[in-house]
């Protein structure tokens, strides 16, 4: 049996040092599987980025949407999470070789935002102003009461 070399926290954690990690790709090359650019990798959603606060009434996420027209939008809201989704269309009329530079991203994003308390999903809005969509949403007042009359069934 072979004598594991990594370190504790290496194999309690499954990390390896850069220097395997350089070894194992560079094995894993061939001429017939070309060395992946990390621009290169598969479609997947990107990971939207957020700003996610609140105040004694309601919990507000902010995030940036510029270039996305409101229809390419879908938020899905339940009483403790918030999904946001979208696609950032790229215009088609650019060659390729004439970029310079390349760092927008295009694509299909989303995002879910797990909240600290339940919101009335009802009273929930959201809005887009300058490439930038606001999402307000009311929390439930668990404290608030009403009085029930009783009816007398006749």
């Amino acid at each position: 049996m072979a004598k594991d070399k990594r370190s504790f926290f290496e194999r309690l954690t499954g990390t390896i040092k850069m220097e395997e990690q350089e070894e194992e790709v560079g094995e894993e090359e061939t001429e017939e599987t070309p060395k992946k650019n990390w621009i290169d990798e598969d479609e997947k959603d990107a990971e939207l980025t957020v700003d996610v606060y609140q105040n004694t009434d309601q919990i507000t996420i902010k995030t940036m949407v510029a270039g996305v027209r409101p229809e390419d939008l879908d938020i899905a809201i339940t009483r403790d999470s918030v999904t946001i989704k979208g696609k950032r269309e790229e215009e088609r009329n650019i060659r390729e070789e004439d970029y310079l530079t390349r760092e927008l991203y295009w694509g299909t994003f989303s995002r879910t935002v797990v909240l600290p308390q339940e919101i009335d999903v009802d009273e929930a809005e959201a809005i887009e102003r300058y490439g930038m969509l606001i999402i307000r949403l009311p929390k439930l007042n668990k404290n608030r009461q009403t009085k029930l009359k009783v009816r007398a069934n006749t």
